[in-house]
């Protein structure tokens, strides 16, 4: 089922802590464009038709990666593209948002684009697994 905007927006301002939708909807757009570039063919497609019109958009439509990166580096990514974001903002961001996909993707889901990540995602996603 996919979430309407607004309740996608909700859930990422109220993990996030965010003050305003903008920061929330700021967060959202370059943690999902960052994250279309490391997720690939049916499950990126899958994912997309659960999120909201303008975010499936942004992740069918991703910023470009030459190389998967490390939960580490694609925080630090995120850190770059958030004008003032520092690296504890940048991984509060990360969190905010990809749990919220989580949540949206179901767990079958999650757990195939955690297949298509280096380890680690699961933290960032809020779906730690065993090891």
């Amino acid at each position: 089922m996919t979430l309407r905007w607004e309740a996608f927006l909700d859930h990422v301002q109220e993990r996030g802590e965010y003050n305003t939708r903008d920061e929330a909807d700021r967060a959202a757009r370059v943690v999902l464009g960052l994250l279309g570039a490391h997720v690939l063919g049916a499950e990126r497609a899958e994912l997309a038709a659960r999120l909201p019109e303008s975010y499936a958009l942004i992740l069918l439509n991703p910023l470009q990666a030459a190389e998967p990166l490390s939960p580490e580096r694609f925080v630090r990514a995120t850190a770059a593209w958030i004008e003032g974001a520092s690296h504890a903002t940048a991984a509060w961001d990360v969190s905010a948002v990809l749990s919220v996909v989580a949540d949206a993707a179901g767990e079958e889901l999650t757990r195939r684009l955690l297949l298509q990540l280096p380890p680690g995602y699961d933290l960032l996603f809020g779906r730690p697994q065993p090891t």
